[in-house]
């Protein structure tokens, strides 16, 4: 990614920061509860990783409409469509945050992605994969977050009798 690039994707970051803390103090974002203001602050963190390091996102909180659930972000890495779940935590725990994508939202992944992959254009579906990425928040105040990811490409297949890498 080039110098001008990157500063764009920082300027928009930062930009993004702005305005989610101008909707907090207007009292916007309060209507939601706690977990849920968490998990919105860790797609965006998650957004912007990806982004630095050189995926093409599409979508974000991508749903069908008429199967429950949605895809936290959908992005190509080259040729490679990557189906992406987002899983933030304020604290390390003894469960770690990957630990959520249990047996049944790998199968709604999984649902909403082949009905996403019929939806596209092309004759033939391209190689298609389930990423999850962990975020854990640091820092007290929203205006200094750090943030800690950890990304697990390939995290699990098409079926449950795949054992990726």
């Amino acid at each position: 990614m080039g110098t001008i690039s990157r500063l764009k994707l920082e300027w928009l970051e930062q930009a993004l920061g702005g305005l989610h803390r101008f909707a907090q103090s207007r009292g916007r974002a309060q209507n939601l509860p706690a977990h849920l203001l968490v998990g919105i602050e860790g797609e965006e963190a998650a957004f912007f990783y990806l982004r630095r390091k050189g995926y093409t996102i599409v979508a974000r909180r991508w749903s069908s409409g008429d199967v429950p659930g949605d895809i936290d972000l959908i992005a190509w890495q080259g040729s490679i469509l990557c189906f992406v779940e987002v899983k933030t935590r304020s604290a390390r725990t003894i469960t770690p945050a990957e630990a959520a994508v249990d047996e049944h939202k790998r199968a709604t992944l999984r649902r909403l992605a082949r009905r996403y992959v019929r939806q596209l254009p092309q004759e033939t579906a391209p190689v298609a994969r389930f990423d999850v990425i962990s975020v854990y928040l640091g820092g007290v105040s929203t205006e200094h977050r750090q943030f800690e990811f950890q990304h697990f490409e390939a995290a699990f297949g098409w079926s449950e009798d795949f054992r990726g890498s």
